[in-house]
């Protein structure tokens, strides 16, 4: 049964450490630091600011959409492209290979919690609920959002 206590925010933060002194993903049996252990909140957003970045410039480059802060601005239908864009970057990367560009550069990698890659599945259901934002600021005591915890999967470094 999961309660309150088992979800942060994006206020509280997930710290490193949770209430009963586990560290987080010792749950799932992940180590404490190091390869394999759960990325950071932090790395995690330098990641996703990353392939922002990149399906910017492919938006623009394929449907003509303005850079963001250039004249004319971009309007919120464009936005959507941009959003969209990423959503298939993500689908189609961390369903196969299971990192986007972001996570590669990061040193991050997308797995299932019982261990081996993603499925193209849970990709597709991890990118639906992170397009939607408010899954990614709701955080359980492994620093899991909503986003990685519906699909089964987890974050992981990789170095």
């Amino acid at each position: 049964m999961v309660d309150r206590r088992d979800f942060g925010s994006w206020l509280s933060g997930p710290g490193e450490r949770t209430a009963d002194g586990q560290w987080r993903g010792q749950r799932l049996g992940l180590p404490q630091s190091g390869p394999g252990s759960i990325a950071s909140f932090g790395v995690r957003l330098v990641g996703i600011l990353i392939d922002w970045a990149i399906a910017v410039v492919i938006a623009r480059g394929l449907f003509g959409v303005p850079l963001p802060f250039s004249d004319p601005p971009a309007t919120g239908g464009q936005g959507f492209i941009v959003l969209g864009v990423l959503a298939v970057m993500h689908v189609l990367l961390v369903g196969t290979v299971g990192t986007s560009f972001g996570h590669r550069i990061m040193g991050l990698r997308v797995q299932s919690v019982m261990g081996g890659r993603a499925t193209f599945v849970q990709a597709l259901v991890r990118t639906i609920l992170l397009c939607l934002f408010v899954p990614a600021i709701i955080w359980d005591r492994d620093g899991r959002g909503l986003h990685d915890k519906v699909p089964n999967t987890v974050v992981i470094r990789t170095r």
